[in-house]
């Protein structure tokens, strides 16, 4: 698609995709779309049963990033479920991974799924998106079908290469949501994709239909099911569980499933805000992240919170976890069993277990709260405005932080040691590994 202000509507990176090797591409998408009704009550074992129910016509959009050079691309399509939680279409999960996407040659595409990213296209763009129609979030799950379907049957149009190998669908916090019922409700039914990659979902999961459709509200407590035949990575940080009951929906890994919980994370951060968009791989952002974590914003322009948002190390988790799920899918090889986050039920009501730095104990461990220069905490922002998913980080002062790193040079060794430690475990990319010491040895942190 070209026309209109001449630019794709997407919030995600601002990076110059060419100048690492990509190019961007962009389709409409027109068909009929399905909603569901369950043909028998949804359960929190998500085994759910649902059977096609009303029809309607849509156009929606689909972005693309891709290899520009085909030899380059590995064969493996991410397909995000794009968020509107702000209201328009944001690539949450390509600015989290964008990264870890490039230097190993995926495609990316972000299918504009529900109505609320549809209208706000047109509304930025009338021109470019007249064509845009959505007949409601209810007919949401068929039309992601019907794009991932698109990708396959329409290869050399729409990757330039061809026919894919694997197709992961990906999401983050509300998308999750949705992804969640599409695992226990529409997968079974569509077989379009290979694999899953749910970040940062809620205890429950979005409703199976809405008005102006029959009200289908999925149980307070959603599982996912045992038996969909193909895996599903969870990847959930310390505010899902305690804010957005997922404590309750937690299950134990299976040869299907898996729960990676990061310690230190919280629903949003710094990255996201500030870091990510511009991060072209050169490094710097690692520097960059790491001071941050000594003198942590409140938020971006336009989004200041009450106190500093956190500033943890979910991106390069998330690099890890895109690697696991696609070798998961392609090469049979399940992702690394992490432990869980120590929680404890003594008091009125369940809470983490902090070490002395105050930083939780158990999850997926990294640098940033093995080798600690701050507590970093999914909790702890104050009301109940959307600051509350950004967490806190409280720097230590320089007192503490010299008697915890007496020399620069223990710092380094300390924090390379347990970067190391995160590679071995299957968590942290080796790129990005180098990335964090680099920046470590670069930092002023110690003596």
């Amino acid at each position: 698609m070209t026309g209109g202000n001449g630019a794709t509507v997407l919030r995600g990176t601002t990076i110059d995709l060419a100048s690492v090797g990509y190019t961007q591409s962009e389709f409409f998408l027109s068909g009929n779309a399905t909603s569901y009704a369950p043909t028998a009550a949804l359960g929190s074992d998500g085994r759910w049963q649902v059977a096609p129910a009303s029809a309607a016509p849509y156009t929606t959009r689909i972005v693309v990033y891709r290899p520009a050079n085909p030899a380059r691309f590995n064969g493996s399509v991410i397909v995000e479920w794009l968020n509107v939680t702000g209201g328009s279409d944001v690539a949450v999960d390509w600015t989290y991974t964008h990264n870890e996407l490039i230097r190993d040659g995926f495609a990316w595409v972000g299918v504009s799924a529900q109505a609320v990213g549809v209208a706000a296209n047109k509304t930025t763009d009338p021109v470019r998106y007249a064509a845009l129609s959505h007949p409601g979030d209810s007919y949401s799950y068929d039309i992601f079908s019907q794009a991932g379907q698109a990708i396959l049957d329409s290869a050399p149009t729409i990757l330039g290469q061809r026919r894919p190998r694997a197709m992961l669908a990906e999401g983050e916090s509300q998308s999750a949501s949705r992804l969640t019922a599409y695992v226990n409700a529409i997968q079974p039914l569509a077989h379009v994709y290979n694999g899953f990659l749910l970040h940062s979902r809620a205890g429950g999961s979005a409703a199976l239909s809405q008005a102006p459709q029959p009200d289908v509200q999925a149980p307070q407590v959603v599982h996912l099911r045992p038996d969909l035949g193909v895996p599903v990575l969870t990847v959930q940080t310390e505010t899902d569980l305690m804010l957005l009951g997922y404590l309750a929906a937690r299950q134990p890994d299976s040869p299907g499933i898996r729960l990676w919980e990061m310690a230190g994370t919280s629903h949003g951060d710094n990255y996201t805000l500030t870091v990510g968009p511009g991060d072209n791989g050169s490094g710097a952002a690692g520097l960059q992240q790491l001071n941050s974590m000594l003198n942590p914003p409140t938020g971006t322009t336009g989004f200041t919170c009450d106190t500093p948002i956190n500033t943890g190390p979910m991106h390069y988790v998330m690099d890890g976890a895109q690697y696991a799920l696609n070798r998961w899918v392609t090469a049979g090889v399940a992702p690394a069993v992490a432990p869980r986050l120590q929680v404890t039920t003594s008091g009125s009501a369940p809470a983490f277990v902090l070490d002395a730095n105050g930083n939780v104990k158990g999850g997926v461990r990294t640098p940033a709260v093995d080798v600690p220069v701050a507590t970093l905490s999914g909790l702890g922002q104050p009301g109940a405005s959307f600051c509350r998913l950004f967490g806190t980080t409280v720097p230590f002062d320089a007192v503490k932080l010299e008697a915890l790193y007496p020399t620069h040079v223990h710092f380094v060794e300390r924090w390379a040691a347990a970067t190391g430690s995160a590679v071995f475990a299957g968590f942290i990319r080796p790129a990005d590994a180098a990335e964090l010491v680099t920046a470590a040895a670069r930092s002023s942190i110690g003596g």
